[in-house]
């Protein structure tokens, strides 16, 4: 992989339009295993008999794409989040494609006490049609913003200031099957490598009480109620734009939900446009957003 760098910037410098190169991926048997292992997403497509033949892959198989480098982190890691996921799609993906990525900074910027950066990354297929487009918003502490004790602890997301006002409005639901997150799932989805995604003690030494459940696991199981929902009509031209606003802990019960709350004419199709949101056992909701998808 090229991490190319402009000579106006220094080589370590976290600026936008870094650009990290490209990486190739097969997408074997075996690798959409691991990523079954991870979300408990084992759709029958994955395996053969999808509608265009064959087996398909998960619309997110690539979902740690973006975090194959870290040189695009802030350098204080303590407290950091994943804040913000947009993700199109544009084309399936076949099981045994090899797939190309391409990241790249896009934006930097400030909000409360916490300064964000975001990652574009492009997928590709073996004929150079991009099959996806994702924008990771990893929030970070201020330098001064240094804090004693958890950054975030459990007591967070039962405060009233954190309630989240979504799918009130009249629509047609969607939902998916809650799952609890074992460490099994944390290690197949954010290992082999010991982190703060998959290891308590990690997680201490970054200022969190627990393991924190990789966001973008939530962020797939969004997709695996889409895929469920809207099937092809989500692998060609769905979107997300999901704001993670409470974290899901290690052994935490969680699931996704959906609302369609409008449909509207795209050239000879439907386009539904939903609202969405995973929540815990007790309520507390961890993702909100919104999501479309052609009916077809």
């Amino acid at each position: 992989m090229a991490d190319e760098t402009n000579e106006m910037f220094d080589r370590k410098e976290v600026y936008v339009g870094r650009d990290f190169g490209a990486l190739t991926y097969d997408i074997t048997p075996e690798f959409v295993a691991k990523y079954i292992a991870g979300t408990g997403d084992d759709n029958p497509w994955y395996r053969g008999d999808s509608p265009i033949g064959g087996a398909l892959a998960p619309a997110l198989i690539l979902y740690d794409a973006v975090y194959r480098t870290l040189g695009w982190y802030l350098p204080n890691i303590y407290g950091n989040l994943h804040a913000r996921q947009e993700w199109s799609l544009f084309a399936p993906v076949m099981a045994g494609e090899r797939l190309t990525t391409r990241s790249i900074i896009v934006d930097r910027y400030l909000k409360r006490d916490r300064e964000y950066v975001v990652n574009e990354v492009i997928v590709s297929n073996a004929s150079g049609q991009i099959v996806s487009r994702s924008r990771t918003h990893q929030s970070f502490l201020l330098p001064e913003q240094t804090r004693q004790g958890f950054v975030v602890d459990k007591s967070r997301e039962k405060d009233s200031s954190r309630s989240f006002k979504i799918g009130e409005r009249g629509g047609d639901p969607i939902d998916a099957p809650m799952r609890k997150i074992s460490e099994d799932m944390c290690m197949a989805f954010s290992g082999p490598a010991r982190n703060y995604h998959n290891d308590r003690d990690k997680a201490v030494e970054l200022g969190f009480p627990e393991i924190v459940v990789q966001g973008m696991l939530s962020v797939c199981l969004v997709a695996e109620m889409m895929t469920k929902r809207f099937g092809l009509g989500f692998l060609y031209g769905g979107r997300m734009d999901l704001r993670l606003v409470n974290v899901v802990w290690g052994n935490d019960v969680t699931g996704p939900k959906g609302l369609i709350v409008e449909r509207h004419p795209e050239g000879n199709r439907t386009r539904a446009e939903l609202e969405v949101w995973c929540e815990k056992a007790d309520g507390a909701k961890t993702i909100v957003g919104s999501a479309s998808a052609l009916e077809l």
